[in-house]
């Protein structure tokens, strides 16, 4: 894959796991702050939308959902 599909699929992996909590960008913001991460929503809507966050970003949105672990393929 080249620099835009692995953006697209990093984008698109973490909306999946938005999408299984059943949950937005204005929760995750909330339960970001929980854990004591300060995020705004334009940053997170664009971290997420362009798929260049950092893994501490999708580690501290993982553990905001609760999540334990992540399938990235089949």
């Amino acid at each position: 894959m080249n620099e835009e599909e692995w953006n697209r699929f990093a984008s698109n992996l973490l909306k999946a796991e938005l999408a299984r909590a059943g949950i937005g960008y204005d929760e995750l913001i909330k339960r970001l702050a929980e854990i004591g991460v300060q995020e705004g929503y334009k940053g997170v809507a664009a971290k997420i939308n362009r798929g260049t966050y950092s893994l501490v970003f999708f580690a501290q949105c993982m553990k905001a959902l609760g999540v334990k672990s992540v399938r990235l393929g089949e």
